[in-house]
């Protein structure tokens, strides 16, 4: 593979770019990618219970640049462009590495109700996040739906855990910022290139640390191979680092960063149904409430206008 060029090329592939899609198509993607990242808690859970929280960080980012390389070249996708650096090494840092290793350390003393704070108040950082950094401006009512949808995941969830503060919460909260940055930045780049190129190329960016990383936790961490360790491992890497990414960046790029960013507010709610159904937890009957006035607030931020 060769760097990508200024310079006009006859190579379909070099010169592909996202083109225009239909707004429901691109919140039917962005909204995939909610249900894809629903099940990252659990699936972490899952491989927690085979595998040290260092070596399940790492070998998912590695198992999945491999299936995103394997893709690249495949296809003989050309290097991007070095402008496009800088904002891949974003992604890569946020959503590779920092997001999954923090919610991961969380997720050792912490119950997946209690880590969906995280993803409760996500959309609304994104969106913070795309106003400074791309210059989205939405309109007021967007504001005020999203601060009620987020307020109310958040209260939800809080109550959930019993309102106390952690060392898991000092992770969770690091983690919101840096997911946040790399989904702004991912769904700047998703505009120029295909959104599956940003996060390949960001999981490719990452495997000179990754790859070290995961053979020095293997040699020190525990493992125990068992469907469930082996499950959850290769959802967190074929489908939240990857899969899902490749969706959720496209929906962003369809639909704008701040209205798909309005999609997570299910999220939590999503993740605390498969809690209860693939790990056990206890729902309380806040739930259905929690859920309707999520989804009015995702309906005012999808009809309002920026």
């Amino acid at each position: 593979m060769r760097a990508q060029s200024s310079a006009t090329t006859t190579s379909p592939i070099a010169v592909a770019t996202p083109g225009p899609e239909r707004p429901g198509f691109g919140t039917l993607q962005a909204a995939l990618g909610v249900v894809a990242f629903s099940l990252t808690f659990p699936a972490t859970a899952w491989g927690l219970e085979g595998f040290g929280p260092w070596s399940l960080v790492a070998v998912r980012s590695v198992l999945a640049a491999v299936i995103a390389g394997g893709s690249l070249l495949a296809l003989r996708v050309p290097l991007p462009a070095r402008r496009h650096w800088a904002g891949l090494a974003v992604v890569g840092a946020g959503v590779v590495l920092g997001f999954p290793l923090l919610t991961t350390l969380a997720l050792e003393t912490s119950t997946t109700a209690h880590a969906a704070v995280v993803v409760g108040l996500l959309p609304l950082t994104t969106a913070l996040f795309s106003a400074l950094r791309v210059g989205t401006r939405p309109s007021r009512t967007f504001w005020i739906a999203a601060l009620a949808g987020a307020a109310a995941v958040l209260a939800f969830t809080v109550q959930q855990s019993g309102g106390a503060l952690t060392t898991a919460d000092l992770y969770l909260f690091a983690a919101l910022l840096v997911c946040a940055a790399g989904y702004t930045e991912g769904g700047r780049l998703a505009r120029v290139m295909p959104g599956w190129q940003v996060i390949g190329w960001a999981l490719v960016l990452c495997l000179p640390l990754t790859v070290p990383v995961a053979a020095f936790a293997l040699a020190r961490e525990p493992v125990q191979l068992t469907a469930h360790s082996v499950t959850g491992l290769l959802w967190v890497a074929a489908g939240s680092q990857f899969a899902g990414l490749v969706v959720w960046y496209r929906g962003m790029a369809a639909i704008g960063i701040p209205k798909a960013s309005q999609l997570q507010l299910a999220q939590p709610l999503l993740t605390l149904v498969w809690s209860v159904l693939l790990l056990g937890e206890h729902l309380t009957v806040a739930a259905p409430l929690t859920a309707a006035a999520v989804l009015v607030c995702i309906a005012v931020t999808q009809r309002s206008r920026g």
